[in-house]
């Protein structure tokens, strides 16, 4: 069962412009700790750390590269993951 995958190069600047962004959205992140939101805090902080994840699977990992089976593994785990998280923080609010 061999399954041929196609190469993909990612040339360096690609990668360095990703990592850039990485690091504007860890200094956004260090912002918003500083900064009293109530309630949107973790909501805010949650939504940066998302697109992070988007950007470290998406370019890092190569997810982008992978074929649509995997794709649709790791969405429905990320589906999954918002789908606790929203229970939690219900069940949190309550007490």
């Amino acid at each position: 069962m061999s399954e041929e995958h196609g190469t993909h190069i990612v040339e360096y600047k690609f990668n360095i412009l990703i990592w850039i962004d990485l690091l504007i959205f860890t200094l956004i992140t260090i912002e918003i700790a500083q900064f009293d939101f109530q309630a949107l805090t973790v909501v805010i902080a949650l939504v940066v750390a998302t697109i992070k994840t988007y950007l470290v699977g998406t370019y890092f990992m190569h997810l982008k590269f992978e074929n649509r089976f995997l794709q649709a593994i790791v969405i429905g785990v990320g589906i999954l993951f918002f789908v606790v998280l929203f229970f939690l923080f219900t069940d949190y609010l309550y007490f």
